[in-house]
């Protein structure tokens, strides 16, 4: 099912962020060099450029626009006239003005909402971001403008009264189980920030001892021995070069992990 092997690979993506320098986002990620014809997008907002990577990995490259351009990306839609007011499953959701601003991948809708994965967002749902979220968007928001649908084989369901000329059905609340697919939750591949609290505690846990094999490989130790399991003084030391290349200063290197850090450390799952 085309449908759920599009939803699946950016389901897989929620999690990953951008890179930093000079402690601020910068827009480089690992999307842009891997969609061909995209390239020059690098450092560049990068949502449209997710979608993209998104078509091409799930080996449905034509059913989706090969732009890095929100607003090329409605003009495609519509020039195929396959373009709605109403959300649908698997569709190119676009905000802002005409559409150019922001774009995710709706995984399923209700009479309310839309649920979304989108690259280049954050927490609070902004167009600049600084990775790939899972988003709960209000369908009536004057910054949703609408919806490109992609041409699946079999169409799709949507909220839209004449889905059928899309070759979509009509359904009023949808989600990929209602055009026979399912989309599985990818494991973790990265161990979450467990908290300032759990290190403070000077725990003893082999989450202490898979960020210290990632702390040596990134060129950060201060070990003379281990790392171990317990945590210690030389695995602060050690996070405090980790912070320090991520050119975190003062207060904010003293080698207490915060979340940011954390997750640009990628400790893998234990």
């Amino acid at each position: 099912m085309s449908i759920a092997k599009v939803l699946s690979v950016a389901t897989a993506e929620v999690g990953y962020h951008e890179g930093k320098s000079g402690g601020h986002w910068n827009n480089f990620q690992k999307y842009s060099p891997a969609v061909p014809g995209l390239e020059w997008s690098q450092n560049q907002a990068w949502c449209a450029t997710f979608i993209s990577w998104v078509a091409l990995t799930a080996g449905h490259a034509d059913l989706f626009p090969r732009t890095a351009s929100c607003a090329t990306g409605v003009s495609w839609f519509r020039n195929k006239g396959r373009f709605s007011e109403y959300p649908a499953v698997g569709s190119q959701v676009f905000f802002g003005n005409g559409g150019g601003s922001h774009t995710e991948i709706v995984v399923s809708y209700d009479a309310d909402y839309v649920y979304t994965v989108g690259g280049n967002t954050n927490a609070n749902g902004s167009a600049e971001g600084d990775g790939v979220y899972e988003k709960k968007r209000a369908r009536r928001d004057s910054y949703l403008y609408g919806y490109g649908y992609p041409a699946y084989d079999g169409g799709s369901v949507s909220a839209d009264p004449n889905a059928a000329k899309f070759g979509y059905k009509v359904k009023a609340t949808g989600s990929v189980k209602d055009v026979g697919g399912t989309v599985e939750k990818p494991k973790p591949k990265y161990e979450p920030f467990p908290g300032s609290a759990f290190f403070k505690g000077k725990p003893k846990s082999a989450i202490v001892t898979a960020m210290g094999k990632r702390l040596v490989a990134v060129g950060c130790s201060a070990y003379k021995s281990g790392p171990g399991p317990q945590w210690t003084d030389a695995d602060k030391a050690s996070y405090a070069k980790w912070q320090r290349k991520q050119k975190y200063t003062g207060a904010d290197a003293d080698g207490w992990p915060g979340k940011a850090s954390w997750d640009a450390l990628k400790v893998p799952k234990v």
